[in-house]
């Protein structure tokens, strides 16, 4: 009995059940995860990214066509939306004041007031466009954070939110760590950046997400700029 007992335990399968990438080396598991990632249409992003600097806290949902979502740094709350390429910005009045020239006009005071509440057609000119395009577009936003730096190894099983995972480190977790599923589609779930530059967290892979423009009385257009004073 102790015999079949132990030859029992010797034949176990931690991979039973899964969808195998666990076997698998880590830059491999890597590929997987980019793989699954690209092909999925749409995911839920949330967490926190050092970008330029700056901390955001955001919660965006990406689709093929566009983006919706909400982005708050230690300042200032905004809400994010792209439908093809037309990207808009709602914000409170503290980040359309902190938008402004150094020298502003005096007739800035009004122009804010007429910004709250209001989605602002983004110029793709625009220093704004440049800043903030990159977060609402899912290729170019999982393309820079998919990337582990350094030489990748298999980290330590578990779970998260009741799905199984494994983890691959790079740098020894220095370069950044990516949680990825062991059931279904290998999809990345959770990303720890390198140098404290963040963690986030990807869900709702493949469900849909609901894109459209706003109103036409819920957008300012202001042309070739949105800075204010110009």
């Amino acid at each position: 009995m102790l015999a079949g007992a132990l030859a029992g335990c010797a034949t176990e399968d931690p991979d039973a059940g899964t969808n195998g990438v666990g076997r698998l080396p880590a830059d491999k598991i890597q590929a997987k995860a980019q793989t699954a990632a690209r092909g999925a249409g749409t995911v839920r992003l949330s967490g926190n990214l050092v970008s330029q600097g700056r901390t955001y806290k955001l919660d965006m949902r990406l689709g093929p066509q566009g983006a919706r979502g909400e982005l708050a740094t230690t300042a200032a709350t905004f809400q994010l939306l792209r439908v093809d390429g037309a990207l808009y910005l709602k914000a409170d009045a503290g980040f359309w004041a902190r938008e402004k020239n150094a020298n502003p006009s005096k007739n800035d005071g009004t122009s804010v007031a007429k910004l709250v509440g209001k989605y602002v057609k983004v110029p793709s000119s625009d220093p704004v466009y440049k800043r903030f395009s990159g977060f609402t577009d899912k290729d170019v936003l999982l393309g820079s954070l998919l990337g582990l730096h350094g030489k990748l190894t298999t980290g330590d099983r578990g779970t998260l939110d009741g799905t199984r995972t494994i983890r691959i480190a790079a740098g020894q977790g220095a370069g950044g760590t990516l949680d990825v599923s062991l059931e279904g589609e290998p999809y990345p779930l959770r990303l720890r950046r390198a140098g404290d530059a963040g963690e986030v967290r990807l869900t709702d892979w493949g469900k849909p997400v609901q894109i459209q423009a706003p109103a036409d009385s819920q957008v300012i257009d202001y042309g070739k700029s949105i800075t204010l004073g110009d």
